[in-house]
Formats: structure tokens, sequence, C-alpha cells
């Protein structure tokens, strides 16, 4: 029997209620492996459009890329894991997709970046199914299917990592406990090898979940050594089962990559515009901050959100600023159009601030007092006069510069500041005993 490579990919298999695509992969590599598949890189999470109304948590999918003697038996064993470690009684809705080949077609890769920015409904991946001819499994509605062609089709231009660790199952749904300093400590210590693990401004634990899901937490960084590291420096009376490391579009702002047209947007999609501010910001209920944007004739409601901490800085736009700003469309609703969610933006040009004020005496550096409507003004002091009131150019508060959202607001696929112009292009599959663990 000749070896055959063998991309898997499966999808929502999680609820809001429990389980975890990630804790199924987790499962499946510790069985795969006793079986001598032999896996060819890293388990791969990918993170899709955030913006997706009924993702249960990052909108993440797996894929596994293995080579076997006996393709048949690993698909039956993926089917199997996917049946029992979904959450199917609270509406997981799971779908696997399988691919005999080495290399990835580019129609697969095209779909898969479309569903980083867009909305891909079901209709449509079953027809690309059936056009490529391709294996797959679904239980429900086949929403799963969406990310799981999806994880097979993606091709990373930047990547991070990411080790997560897996509770016991007499653990789940309690409290983790976790000693808040240790990952403080950690984080500085790795920097910037790591990140997002501890707000430093809150000063909170922002690595680990709070539901009744199977992870305990999640360390996010450039290579699985420092990861591997800096999960031995987290201090927690709890023993997890083991941990998994996936390779990950995490940290790289990959859903904020595609130019949106104000004209043809459509709720849910992702991406950037470039425009002009159209008039003062205005706080609404709650401390949020409301700007418009408009773009070749057309305008777009934005809306900045208090926890993003960038709130004061955005009331700080003028009409005439010229930003670049990205996020995610919400739906129109009774109250408001479609409307920008902020993730980010960028002051790329700054309108002068000014305002109209009495003139100043040049003599005496005292400000002139107006002599009644249409008299001009006069010094009360020495005396002289001046017709008209002066422009004065006011210092801008705000600068051309990039604002993103402090770390605890940070989606999974937002680029970190110590991300920027940071870029993972190629690394080698090391398959050691690091990447995948079980405590004893």
């Amino acid at each position: 029997m000749k070896n055959t490579t063998l991309n898997i990919g499966f999808d929502d298999t999680d609820s809001p209620k429990g389980m975890c695509t990630t804790y199924l992969a987790y499962k499946l590599v510790n069985s795969l492996k006793q079986d001598n598949v032999k896996f060819l890189d890293y388990p791969r999470l990918i993170r899709f459009n955030p913006n997706i109304p009924w993702k249960t948590r990052g909108n993440g999918a797996v894929s596994l890329k293995v080579e076997t003697k006996n393709p048949e038996k690993v698909k039956s064993k993926v089917i199997k894991f996917v049946t029992k470690f979904s959450d199917l009684k609270n509406g997981a809705n799971p779908g696997v997709v399988f691919y005999e080949n080495n290399s990835i077609p580019q129609e697969f890769t095209e779909l898969s970046k479309k569903a980083l920015w867009s909305l891909i409904s079901r209709s449509q991946i079953k027809k690309f199914i059936s056009k490529h001819n391709l294996e797959s499994f679904h239980i429900g509605n086949g929403q799963g299917l969406v990310g799981a062609l999806g994880a097979i089709g993606y091709q990373f231009d930047d990547h991070t990592f990411e080790l997560l660790s897996y509770r016991k199952k007499s653990q789940f749904g309690k409290k983790r406990n976790i000693v808040p300093s240790s990952v403080k400590q950690m984080q500085e210590k790795t920097y910037p090898k790591t990140f997002n693990s501890f707000d430093t401004k809150k000063e909170k634990i922002i690595f680990a979940p709070h539901g009744p899901d199977p992870v305990f937490f999640g360390i996010r960084g450039e290579d699985v050594d420092s990861l591997f590291d800096a999960s031995k420096m987290i201090q927690t009376k709890e023993k997890p089962v083991g941990h998994l490391i996936f390779k990950s579009n995490q940290g790289t702002g990959d859903h904020l990559q595609n130019e949106l047209e104000i004209d043809s947007i459509k709720p849910y999609s992702s991406g950037v515009i470039v425009g002009v501010v159209c008039g003062e910001p205005t706080i609404e209920q709650g401390g949020h901050i409301k700007f418009v944007i408009s773009k070749n004739g057309s305008e777009l409601t934005c809306f900045v959100y208090k926890p993003t901490g960038i709130t004061n800085d955005a009331a700080q736009l003028i009409k005439g600023d010229q930003i670049r700003v990205g996020g995610g469309i919400r739906r129109s609703s009774a109250k408001h159009g479609r409307v920008l969610n902020v993730e980010f933006f960028e002051v790329l040009k700054l309108q002068k601030k000014t305002i109209l004020t009495n003139p100043t005496c040049f003599k005496c550096n005292k400000k002139m007092k107006s002599k009644g409507r249409n008299q001009g003004f006069e010094c009360k002091r020495c005396g002289k006069n001046a017709t008209k009131k002066i422009t004065l150019v006011l210092p801008r508060k705000i600068k051309n510069q990039l604002y993103i959202p402090q770390s605890s607001a940070h989606r999974h696929l937002t680029r970190p500041r110590q991300r920027i112009h940071v870029t993972n292009k190629n690394t080698k599959f090391v398959n050691s005993s690091k990447w995948i663990s079980n405590y004893n």
C-alpha cells in the first residue's frame, strides 16, 4: 500500500454551552499518533470572519495534514471522533471535509480567503464540494462544512502559534484558578515572543476563557519553543491533562486586508475603508463614540466602543481628517443604518483645528474687548483698535498614527502592537514532543 497525503478539515463541533473544536483536535491527534499516522505539519487553527452572527466564540476551524497507508481508516476515525466530541444536544452543526493531495488547488485558497471577510453560505460550500467531488460528512444543517473546507484551503502569508492547555473532564464548567502574577511575569519574560496573555492596564488575565469548554488557557506567540517554555511559568493548583500547539492566523489582522466600498458594502463583512471625517464625533449612551466618514460621495457611520480604550482618541477627530478605519459591518436596524464597528483607525492626514477669537494687543499682550456689533475691538489698557477677529490654530490631541484597542478588547485576529511589521513566512515542522503533550 502506498502512502497517501490526506488533508482533514472540521468545524462547528462546539456550542456556547460546551466543547471546543480544538479539544476534538487534541483527542483526535493523540489517537492518530497511536496508529502511527505521520503528521506533515502542525495542526492548523484558522480564524475566519469574526462578524458572522452565529459563530460560537472565535469562529475557528481546524485542519490536519497527514500521511497514511490507510486513508479510509483515518477518515472513519475522524467521523467517529467528530460525532462523539461534538456538542450536538446544544446546537453544534459539525462538518468534515477530506482532500487527498499534497498540494491545494488555487480555487480552495480563494474560497478560504473570501471566508476571512465575507459571509459564505452553506449552499455555496455544498456546490463547491459537489463540483470538486470532495468527500465530506456533516450533522445538522452543514454549517461546519464552511470552516472545514476553508481550513484546508487557507494559505499562510503570516502566522503565529497557540499552545492550548486542556482540562480534565471533571473540571469542565468549574472556575479556572490561575495565579495572575505568574501570567504577568510570564508575559514580561517572554516578550515579544508571546502576546495577549495579560492586560497590564486592567491588571487581569486574558488568555483563559470563562465558559464551560475544555480549554484551560491558551498562550499565543511566534514559535513553538517560546510557547512551550512559557507554559511552564504558569502557576495553578489545577493540573491540566495536556496541550496541543496549533499553527494559526491569530494576531495577523488577516480579516482586515479587504478594501470595502461604501456603496456595495454588505452586512457582516470585514475590511478597511479610507475616508474623510464628515463632522464632529458625538458621545453616545455608554460612552461610545460615533462619527461619519465619506468616500466618493457616499457616507458610512462608524462606532468606536468604550471597551476598546480608544474612544478618547476617536473623540479628537474633526471634520476633514483623513483616516483609514478597519472593522466589521453591523446589519442595519430600526435605529441605525449599516454601521462599521471599528477595530482600529489610523490617522493619515490631520486637518488644522482653528477658532475665531478676539485679537491680542501687540503692545499690552492682552485680549481686546468688542466695542459692539460690527464696531471692531479695542484694548482697554492702551486704547489701540482692531477691526476683526483673528484665526487661531489649536494644537491637536491626536497624531498621524495607528490607534488599536487595549489588549483585553482584541479579537483573535487583531494584530497586537508588538506584531506590527512582524511577519512569519516559513516555519519548518519539527515533529517533537513539544507540540503535543499528555501530562502524567
